[in-house]
């Protein structure tokens, strides 16, 4: 007995290749037949995760492997990385295309900025000799009030050969010619200041920047500004030990000098509370981000160093009204934490590069000998004695190399 096998038809297709969809047969080619939906993500293995004309489909696999590192993922024309797919995927459950995100520039480090109003100007100020004129004016109208009133002593009087005159007593008039007197001679001789090179004045009244006076000499200045002495010189600043890093990120002990003026007095008075105070902040801050190579480097690195220092130390001192011109590292030593091992791993690699040295140094004599001897003829070696003589060679050239080595 042959068993009896039934087929199924698939769905949507007939049995019979010339039967329609009706069941009655007609002649001529099978008209085409839709293709079934894909089924639902999650239905089988095989299921799609992502399906549309712009992507391609991604194995659920591949995104939950345990791998060192992450991997980038092609949808499409793009290539997106795990987290992006997976944000993607979770965030269009209804088979939309995701949106790839872009990235975010970083933002630029605001830079130091004082008031763009404060900037340094010249003060009003006199000649020291008109100061001095209205002092003695001052003096001389008080001299005439006591005299005018009678109150001036007899020998005074004689000296200045006054004429005598009783007096009038000393009414209202006398002491205002007192007070006008006084003020005026207050006002001659406080006044009067001492401009000298390489320094200068800042002055205020209320609180308000009145204006800078560099100039040299005897002059007069109003007595109810504030005066502040700045040094605007050119001047040098030898830091203490500073924390700082190279490029393997070793702890290092950094002494820098710093040649600096004061450019602007008025941000570098006014604009800052203490501006070698923030001057020596820079430098910290700049020594923190910026690697110093270790003691021993070429002096090519270390000038490469002290360059980006003096550019970074410039930048961010130059907001205060202060000149930064060069800032060199003078000493550089490891921190005491790692002083010691640091010691012992130079001290081993400068073995090993003197072990390295002597032995390519013994091996070349020995190749030279060797060549010298085979070459002119002087002996005949085979293998076995070429080996013994160049292991004598080395042994005695090795022996005689150690013994030279202090």
């Amino acid at each position: 007995m042959h068993p009896t096998t039934s087929h199924t038809p698939e769905p949507g297709r007939s049995s019979d290749p010339g039967a329609a969809a009706d069941g009655t047969a007609e002649s001529g080619p099978a008209a085409p037949v839709p293709s079934a939906p894909p089924p639902p993500v999650g239905e089988g293995r095989g299921g799609r995760l992502i399906q549309n004309e712009a992507t391609t489909e991604i194995p659920v696999h591949l995104l939950f492997r345990d791998e060192a590192g992450p991997r980038s993922v092609a949808v499409g024309p793009a290539v997106v990385g795990p987290a992006v797919v997976g944000a993607a995927v979770a965030g269009s459950p209804s088979g939309e295309p995701p949106r790839l995100r872009r990235p975010v520039a970083a933002k630029a480090r605001p830079q130091a900025e004082v008031d763009p109003a404060l900037v340094e100007r010249a003060a009003r100020v006199l000649p020291g000799a008109a100061g001095v004129l209205a002092g003695v004016c001052g003096a001389a109208g008080c001299v005439a009030a006591s005299w005018w009133a009678g109150v001036l002593p007899p020998l005074v009087e004689q000296a200045l050969r006054l004429p005598a005159w009783a007096g009038a007593g000393l009414g209202p008039a006398q002491w205002a010619a007192y007070a006008g007197a006084g003020a005026l001679g207050l006002f001659g001789f406080g006044g009067l200041a001492r401009g000298r090179t390489g320094q200068a004045w800042v002055l205020g009244l209320f609180g308000r920047y009145r204006g800078t006076v560099r100039r040299t000499g005897l002059l007069w200045v109003n007595p109810l500004l504030l005066r502040r002495r700045v040094d605007v010189r050119l001047r040098h600043w030898r830091g203490e030990p500073m924390p700082a890093a190279d490029g393997s990120g070793v702890a290092l002990r950094v002494v820098v000098l710093v040649v600096w003026r004061v450019r602007d007095t008025a941000r570098a008075t006014l604009g800052v509370e203490d501006h070698e105070t923030y001057l020596r902040e820079c430098v910290e801050a700049a020594l923190a981000r910026i690697p110093v190579e270790p003691p021993g480097a070429g002096r090519g690195s270390v000038e490469a160093a002290g360059e980006a220092l003096t550019r970074r130390v410039a930048r961010d001192a130059g907001a205060v009204g202060v000149e930064v011109f060069s800032v060199q590292p003078l000493r550089i030593e490891y921190a005491p934490e790692v002083a010691a091992a640091m010691h012992r791993r130079r001290i081993a690699a400068l073995d090993a590069q003197h072990r390295a040295t002597v032995l390519t140094s013994v091996v070349d004599s020995v190749e030279d000998t060797v060549t010298r001897l085979t070459m002119r003829g002087l002996v005949e070696l085979d293998d076995y004695e070429r080996k013994a003589l160049v292991k004598d060679l080395t042994v005695a050239f090795a022996a005689g190399r150690g013994e030279q080595t202090p």
